[in-house]
């Protein structure tokens, strides 16, 4: 992973070097397959068909290469790809890169950019923003379950205390919940301190099928033992329940399912905690909380580190900073270190099993994954 923030010297290509070329470095040999997830290059960089031209720079000629987008889901959409080529047995190896470089953009061509995952004709068209139907859908969700500003401002302090201790966030510092609630107001009632950052970041993955397990036996393995996905209505203002993540809902259903684990076996959750809205919602979704309830649960300390639900323990979305297309692919290496035991001061104690989960829009498309240490799937 590269550290999060403003790579203003950095091409695209160039960040997607930096990252992959230390887990190549380190391969045995090279992946038969290479899945760039982004979601903004043609807008951001003026560059289309990531897929061969992260392969020229990192001399993977020979192989498959190409470009996942789904908005910010594509991290999550990336390893699903690549986990079911494997599965398939079309290829044995994939190497997977995220990648965003959104420092470039100017402020007004990056809002649009964000409300892309959107239905243009019911957002962009009537100059809605992304943050703006966030903000609607926070005040609808305060106003029926009694929420006050200050309890939605839990989630962002979380995020913020753990990121303070992992070296690859941008943002390494504490808030408390008082300094959420008053920061400035981005759409009322989501201040700056509810939205996730805009910066730049790679992070890169190898993927490999059991076959070649062993050619790696010295290194910490991990194993993904579901990859699901899910999607609904784009537009929440459409839905029969707009406070019910459903795609969220069904995709961690069938991921658990899969796995054959129950929700209570596992250890640590990396969430889409774009907003502080969506990240109660989503908790809600998965089953960590009662409807209502997620932001009372998070000031309480039940998703801290050291909590009942460890969550974005290196301060997810909202902290560790949103290179958008790279979210999902950053949630699985941060997954990677807490399974090895690499976790350092973000270590969740006794970690064995991790769900992953990266969505698109409002709960428009959710992924979950659950992955486990090596001899942690029984």
């Amino acid at each position: 992973m590269t550290k999060v923030g403003d790579h203003w010297n950095r091409s695209i290509t160039e960040l997607c070097f930096d990252a992959a070329s230390k887990v190549l470095s380190s391969a045995p040999t090279n992946p038969e397959a290479l899945i760039v997830a982004n979601a903004y290059s043609e807008l951001t960089s003026s560059q289309a068909a990531l897929g061969p031209q992260v392969s020229d720079a990192l001399e993977l000629s020979s192989c498959d290469a190409l470009k996942v987008e789904s908005a910010g889901a594509s991290g999550g959409a990336a390893l699903h790809v690549a986990y079911n080529l494997i599965r398939s047995g079309q290829v044995r190896s994939a190497l997977v890169v995220g990648v965003e470089k959104m420092r470039d953009m100017d402020p007004a061509r990056l809002v649009m950019a964000q409300g892309l995952s959107e239905n243009s004709e019911a957002s962009q068209f009537f100059g809605v923003s992304f943050a703006s139907m966030n903000a609607l859908l926070a005040r609808l969700y305060m106003k029926h379950f009694g929420v006050d500003r200050e309890r939605l401002s839990a989630f962002p302090a979380l995020a913020h205390r753990n990121s303070a201790s992992a070296d690859h966030a941008q943002f390494k510092r504490k808030f408390s919940a008082e300094e959420v609630s008053r920061s400035e107001i981005v759409s009322d009632p989501l201040r700056v301190l509810d939205c996730a950052p805009v910066g730049d970041g790679a992070a890169c993955l190898l993927l490999t099928n059991g076959e070649d397990i062993n050619s790696q036996a010295k290194k910490p393995i991990v194993e993904i033992l579901a990859s699901e996905t899910c999607s609904g209505r784009v537009n929440f203002f459409d839905r029969d329940d707009p406070f019910h993540f459903q795609s969220t809902d069904l995709a961690t259903r069938r991921a658990l399912k899969k796995s054959g684990l129950p929700l209570e076996s596992i250890d640590f959750f990396e969430v889409h905690d774009a907003y502080s809205i969506s990240t109660a919602l989503i908790m809600e979704a998965i089953g960590l909380s009662r409807r209502g309830h997620a932001c009372l649960d998070a000031a309480s300390g039940k998703f801290d580190i050291s909590g009942k639900h460890p969550t974005s323990t290196f301060g997810g979305m909202k902290a560790r900073g949103y290179p958008v297309g790279a979210a999902g692919v950053y949630q699985v290496c941060e997954a990677f270190l807490q399974l090895t035991r690499n976790a350092g001061a973000n270590q969740v104690p006794r970690a064995v099993r991790g769900l992953t989960h990266s969505m698109s829009g409002i709960d428009a498309t959710a992924f979950v994954h659950i992955l486990s240490s090596a001899g942690g799937a029984g």
